[in-house]
């Protein structure tokens, strides 16, 4: 079996797995909030793991507090509802608002942000960040708070932004505006180092599934000079108080020794918590660092896009679409992370759906992911689609959870290939192999049933042409798909029937 979606989760080791149970097997460990000596025993442990994982990135105690939560979704959720929180408060002794800006890369745990914003700001390239930064974030006044997020590494493509951004931004805008770094796929397989409290982020979300594959929690790091912003929170859970008054009175006094007393409500999962700790300790001895992941990662991602590059139909047509943005390069892990996002296509220039592919890989042991991956700006801006293009896909029938084939040809997600530390040259060249040897030999006609005119019309060869880039022998940097305009259901449907129209974009319509 060849895996290859390590941005969603990377495999864990067997070492670990079996250090664990050991580990559970020949200790005895209570509720931390107890006060029996198993509990202190397991409170004692949750406490150096804490510190042993801010360890791993470099950030000192001292400057920085984590908070363990379930993923990074819940580490950025947690910032948003202690921020609406806070401004609430300051709102009692005079107006504020809430600013947020984030990159268009960004996950849609990211983009969710904006709904508790009063104002918001989608920045679709990084020269617009870069140019907001260097005209020095004048209209962010003491009435407002100004919070920027991103990515570290795009979900969807794989490259990866500046991490100057956080010192520049809180240099530009005098303090006044705070930043969030979304490092879940950036920390899977490059290192990630705060040593630097003045230049780093205010606030990190990682996964520690996507570093280690096990345990499933995460963590929000804080930078404590802007701890401020999250402790305003209004619901308090337990083991988060001092005090509180239940009858006769709504008085409570919360914890106050440190930021993760005051946001880590209810039982930790502790368990879990150990298990990081040995999760820790096998990646290290199993692959030394994550400078040498990096390096070996980058390499594997570089060999994986030369070969793809270099695949040709019979009549020497390129089969594939690779998005890739202009600031990175397959190769350099400063620019660009060990992820490919990419569709295929048939000589005759029809679109083979991204679900299809993930099947057909599944089928031979071969596991990729495809659909758009949570990554709205990204799926919008490599795949050419505008608001009333997307609305017109969502009343077709498209879901995130769902989605289409394709709509009017055009192409609903992408497939994506994310290699991890164990990836190995192998993992690559069987993927090659497979779509040389079970996509490159596919046609339109295997691709559409006889009885179903319209959709026949809808991906016909004059919906999709190919770049003159994409005829070219050499690498190319990026591959561009001219499509047409979307059409409407109505259009689309003489009978204005858009409901079976819909039900023939579905996937189940075309052959295995």
């Amino acid at each position: 079996r060849t895996y290859l979606d390590h941005g969603g989760t990377t495999l864990y080791a067997k070492s670990l797995v079996q250090e664990f149970a050991q580990d559970l097997l020949g200790n005895l460990y209570g509720n931390p909030h107890s006060a029996s000596t198993p509990s202190a025993i397991a409170g004692h442990r949750v406490d150096a793991v804490r510190i042993k994982a801010l360890r791993l990135f470099g950030a000192d105690p001292e400057h920085y507090d984590l908070v363990f939560v379930s993923n990074a979704t819940a580490a950025i959720k947690l910032v948003v509802e202690c921020v609406r929180d806070y401004i609430n408060y300051e709102n009692k002794k005079g107006k504020k608002k809430f600013w947020y800006g984030y990159h268009k890369d960004a996950h849609n745990s990211v983009v969710g942000v904006r709904e508790h914003a009063t104002t918001s700001r989608c920045f679709i390239n990084d020269d617009e960040v870069e140019d907001w930064i260097r005209l020095g974030i004048t209209d962010h006044s003491r009435d407002k708070v100004g919070l920027f997020a991103y990515p570290g590494q795009s979900n969807m493509t794989g490259r990866r932004l500046p991490l100057s951004w956080s010192a520049r931004i809180r240099d530009s805008s005098h303090g006044m505006m705070f930043t969030l770094l979304d490092a879940a796929a950036l920390a899977t397989t490059s290192p990630f180092d705060l040593s630097d409290p003045t230049a780093s982020p205010d606030f990190v979300s990682v996964s520690f599934y996507k570093i280690f594959g096990f345990p499933d929690i995460g963590a929000l790091i804080i930078r404590k000079a802007a701890g401020h912003l999250l402790q305003r929170r209004r619901y308090f859970g337990g083991g988060t108080i001092d005090m509180v008054i239940a009858v006769g009175g709504t008085s409570h006094v919360k914890r106050d020794s440190s930021l993760h007393d005051q946001l880590e409500d209810g039982t930790l999962p502790f368990h879990s918590i150990f298990a990081l700790d040995i999760a820790i300790d096998v990646h290290a001895r199993l692959f030394t660092s994550m400078a040498r992941i990096s390096s070996h990662t980058a390499f594997l991602a570089s060999y994986l896009y030369d070969n793809l590059q270099h695949l040709r139909h019979a009549n020497g047509s390129s089969p594939l679409r690779i998005y890739t943005d202009d600031a990175s390069s397959y190769g350099n892990p400063i620019l660009q992370g060990a992820t490919i996002a990419f569709n295929l296509y048939t000589a005759e220039g029809k679109l083979i759906p991204c679900q299809v592919i993930e099947e057909l890989a599944d089928n031979e042991g071969i596991y990729v992911r495809s659909g758009s991956l949570c990554n709205p700006g990204g799926i919008a801006a490599y795949l050419g689609y505008t608001p009333q293009d997307l609305k017109r896909a969502f009343a077709l029938g498209n879901r995130c959870s769902k989605p289409l084939s394709d709509v009017d040809g055009n192409p609903t997600g992408v497939v994506r290939v994310s290699l991890g530390a164990m990836s190995t040259r192998q993992d690559v060249d069987t993927l090659v192999s497979f779509l040389v040897a079970k996509v490159l030999s596919m046609k339109g006609q295997d691709l559409v049933r006889n009885d179903d005119p319209i959709l026949e019309n809808l991906i016909a060869p004059d919906t999709v042409s190919l770049s003159e880039d994409a005829k070219l022998t050499n690498s190319t940097k990026h591959v561009v798909l001219e499509r047409v305009a979307m059409k409407s259901p109505e259009e689309l449907s003489p009978s204005g029937n858009s409901r079976r129209l819909a039900r023939l974009f579905k996937i189940g319509r075309f052959k295995r």
